[in-house]
């Protein structure tokens, strides 16, 4: 596994420097990362990129190379690039799981450790978890318009580079992809591959029916053919026709058709017809084309005799939105067992942060189904058999009483004084958990478009303790200003 120690901002560095110079390197502080606004406006998130983001806390260390290029910038002196010749990550990460719906402001993970530590796990964490969970969300809204049908991811070609490529592919098939066209991400992560022919192959031929029959040859029980290089229905059918009825009389199964280019509605309707009055009613049709879950949904609604899909480019650049925007913020400083809360304040009230070491609960009714996620204190309780009051944390006049429900923490133990305690699920677990988590929503809240909005509220005493601090750095400005204002009078 690559070393990503070097994937950082060089501010993580000199700030990590300066802690150390002004001696407060071994102050203990708590992050969260987390995303202000869901993507693709959308009802939920899928969270995705955790094995990653374990795999990079395992390999952290600072190598002779590595320690040899910061000496050349001339900006740390020795005793930095001593701390760092000897850096391991020693202190606490939460997680919510891979595959796990998530929402707007919810820790994705929690990092809690040393200042000189935790500093430095921004910028690679972000970079990890931002891209995957896009892409696993991306993907489970197409494998949603699909209803059913298998996805095939094969954007590999369009990605942003190799990484993108493999770690897409992967956060892909988390989002409930049936396979991948790519090579390595199958092999790394044991994801099917599929993939057939591309027109170039049809092209090498003399006929597109002499190129139909040896690519049949090669692969007599694999067989589905590109049918658009020419002409759809008046040549690329016909021929498909002719090659899988000369494979069925021969013993085998004609896998069936692809479509790449054109009316995809019209031209599955009318493919369908030509391989049923033939015989070859077990034949699938495979849609290709710049797909994506806005596009599937219409074909779809249209009655498109379409049975499986590959989705690349849309799909793997997140084309309609291209970042997810999390972020990495300090929730608390101080020493163990003694943390303050800290909060950062904006004009925009959507970047004002939530303060304290915080947990994620989320409240089901009896039948299973969510009903809402609270942000809560880390010490605090709800008891199951009592009725909840909650209430929106901006429109505070909201509320809800919830009843009769169980509950359930989100954020798992990963790692503990720097050891991993978090046994990592294959990716066909990460897969099946995510289709499971993804049941236990209503399917209004799963909507492609104008989705129900799910329930994230703040508990009663993060709440009370948000408005606190507010008003106290409230008066604190005041109060600063006066002091800055009695000064210029002078």
């Amino acid at each position: 596994m690559e070393n990503r120690t070097m994937l950082t901002d060089l501010y993580q560095l000199t700030m990590m420097q300066g802690y150390l110079v002004n001696g407060c390197q071994n102050k203990e502080a708590v992050f969260d990362v987390y995303f202000r606004s869901l993507p693709f406006k959308g009802g939920y998130a899928l969270a995705a990129g955790l094995e990653q983001v374990v795999e990079y806390i395992e390999n952290l260390t600072f190598g002779e190379e590595d320690l040899k290029y910061l000496r050349s910038l001339n900006l740390f002196n020795e005793e930095f690039i001593s701390e760092l010749s000897n850096f391991r990550f020693t202190g606490d990460v939460d997680a919510i799981p891979e595959g796990t719906p998530v929402f707007p402001y919810e820790p994705l993970l929690r990092v809690k450790g040393r200042i000189f530590e935790t500093q430095l796990l921004e910028t690679t964490i972000l970079n990890l978890v931002n891209f995957e969970t896009l892409i696993a969300t991306k993907a489970s809204r197409v494998v949603t318009a699909a209803d059913g049908g298998p996805v095939m991811e094969f954007g590999l070609r369009r990605a942003q580079g190799p990484d993108a490529g493999v770690l897409g592919a992967r956060a892909a098939f988390i989002g409930g992809c049936q396979s991948t066209s790519n090579v390595l991400a199958g092999m790394r992560y044991g994801i099917p591959v599929a993939g057939t022919q591309a027109h170039s192959w049809i092209q090498c031929f003399p006929t597109e029916l002499e190129a139909f029959r040896a690519y049949a040859h090669t692969f007599p029980d694999l067989c589905l053919l590109l049918v658009d290089t020419y002409n759809v229905l008046k040549s690329g059918v016909p021929n498909a026709i002719k090659v899988g009825l000369e494979l069925e009389a021969e013993g085998h199964h004609f896998l069936g058709i692809r479509l790449d280019s054109g009316d995809l509605t019209y031209l599955s309707k009318e493919a369908r017809r030509m391989l049923d009055e033939a015989g070859l009613k077990n034949a699938i049709i495979v849609a290709s084309n710049d797909l994506d879950e806005e596009t599937i949904f219409a074909i779809r609604a249209q009655g498109a005799a379409i049975n499986s899909w590959g989705v690349g480019t849309n799909l793997i650049t997140s084309k309609d939105n291209p970042s997810l925007g999390g972020v990495y913020k300090l929730a608390a400083e101080g020493e163990p067992g003694n943390f303050h809360p800290r909060l950062k304040v904006s004009e925009n009230i959507t970047k004002i942060t939530n303060p304290g070491i915080k947990k994620v609960v989320r409240f089901y009714d009896r039948a299973g189904k969510a009903m809402a996620d609270l942000i809560a204190l880390e010490d605090e309780v709800f008891e199951e058999d009592k009725p909840l009051i909650i209430f929106d944390p901006i429109q505070t006049w909201k509320r809800k009483t919830l009843k009769n429900f169980r509950t359930k923490e989100l954020l798992k133990p990963v790692f503990r004084d720097g050891k991993r305690v978090y046994a990592l699920p294959n990716l066909k677990e990460i897969q099946l958990y995510a289709r499971k988590e993804l049941d236990s929503f209503w399917d209004e809240v799963k909507r492609l478009t104008n989705p129900h909005r799910y329930i994230v509220d703040l508990s009663t005493n993060l709440f009370e303790l948000k408005q606190q601090l507010l008003l106290t750095i409230h008066n604190d400005i005041k109060e600063t200003n006066k002091e800055w204002s009695k000064n210029v009078d002078r």
